[in-house]
């Protein structure tokens, strides 16, 4: 077995004596930028050695980006260098800007590239796009990291792809997994036989049956979990157990609605803070669920393992005419200590709204309740007592349970 280099496979107290330097060090970093230095007034980064430490700080989240970027285009004063020191500025829908840098891998993801035995002798066909959003930039960072030549074939035009994948020879394919599908059904159409020995594939689900489709043509398939604002987050191995947290980031999982961590294996709502020093990004929330998975992967990395994407943590729902927010759910559960979880569900009657609250509590009374529901959701509902460790694990704190057909 080969790593990508020592980081990897750490012990527990290297890592803890590492995150004890870099917290402080990233902090102090971020707090140069205008933005950050506004959200951690006050911190000191010293002070600042543990997770437990990072878990009291601000969660920021993408809507304050956004609004930060509009009264200060293009980075809203977020990075720590001005927007012509980059050698890049992408644009992702929303508009969110991205800045990019061009040297030493600078996403992180040639280690999901060599984790994937992407290296030195593969020709790796890149179809993602590199118009204005960074997918594409980011994989052919990736590829210059393991030393592999890249084709920049872009989206589309799959015939041409077809065409540029046999007279070329590429080896390895990187883009969404639903269009490596669509380029091996038109190179069957052409009769053609293709070289992919590897697939490496983000932005979109790969289901269990459509990995074996690959697998059964002998493609060995792995997926990582990205953005553009935080790079590489987590990655498959061989091992296929979870996903391996980047070297370069932390990650904690919180309830959504807040910025409290939730146990380990528990869903919630996946929070990052990058260790880049041109983009520091602090509990940076990514509004996805995840869930930790427990001990470590059969590959030999020892970093901590998510389970992967498991829906979004913002479940904003209007209810009778009124939204009702996760940061409110959670609310709730803080006015009263027994309360371990809730969960809010939306639901029709006829043509009426209506609104069930599940509370976890050993308490049997259900009107003790009432102001709190009404004081934090601003509408009344029914409230149902369920026991503790009842409610699903699947990080929902609001269920919309209506039809709309």
């Amino acid at each position: 077995m080969t790593f990508y280099d020592e980081l990897e496979t750490r012990s527990a107290d290297e890592r803890a004596r590492w995150l004890a330097n870099a917290l402080p060090a990233a902090i102090a970093r971020a707090q140069t930028a205008p933005a950050m230095a506004r959200i951690l007034q006050g911190v000191d980064p010293a002070a600042v050695t543990t997770r437990a430490g990072l878990a009291a700080l601000p969660v920021i989240r993408k809507s304050e980006l956004s609004e930060a970027q509009r009264k200060s285009p293009p980075f809203g004063g977020f990075t720590t260098r001005y927007p012509h020191e980059f050698e890049n500025i992408f644009q992702s829908p929303g508009p969110i800007y991205e800045p990019g840098r061009r040297g030493n891998d600078w996403w992180r993801l040639g280690r999901f590239l060599s984790a994937a035995g992407v290296g030195p002798g593969d020709i790796v066909q890149n179809c993602f796009g590199y118009h204005l959003t960074p997918a594409g930039m980011m994989f052919e960072s990736a590829a210059r990291a393991v030393d592999a030549a890249v084709l920049p074939a872009g989206t589309g035009q799959t015939e041409l792809q077809v065409r540029a994948a046999v007279d070329i020879g590429t080896t390895a394919y990187a883009g969404t997994p639903d269009y490596l599908k669509i380029i091996l059904d038109k190179a069957d159409e052409m009769g053609e036989a293709l070289a992919f020995t590897r697939a490496v594939v983000s932005g979109g689900a790969l289901f269990p049956s459509l990995r074996q489709a690959y697998v059964d043509r002998g493609i060995a398939t792995t997926q990582c979990y990205a953005t553009a604002d935080l790079g590489l987050i987590a990655y498959e191995s061989p091992a296929l157990e979870g996903m391996i947290v980047d070297e370069g980031v932390i990650v904690e999982i919180v309830r959504p609605g807040t910025g409290n961590p939730v146990p380990d294996g528990e869903v919630g709502e996946v929070v990052v803070t990058t260790l880049n020093p041109d983009y520091p990004l602090i509990r940076f929330a990514t509004g996805d669920l995840s869930a930790v998975l427990p001990g470590t992967s059969p590959c030999g990395r020892s970093n901590m393992r998510i389970k992967g994407w498991m829906g979004r943590a913002d479940q904003t729902t209007k209810i009778k005419g009124m939204f009702v927010r996760p940061e409110q759910v959670a609310a709730l559960v803080s006015r009263h200590p027994d309360l371990r979880r809730a969960r809010v569900l939306a639901d029709r009657a006829g043509d009426m709204d209506v609104m069930t609250v599940l509370l976890e509590t050993d308490s049997k009374d259900a009107a003790r309740y009432e102001a709190a529901v009404l004081d934090t959701l601003k509408l009344r509902g029914r409230i149902e007592l369920v026991a503790p460790g009842s409610l699903p694990n699947d990080g929902k704190v609001i269920e919309d349970r209506r039809s709309y057909d």
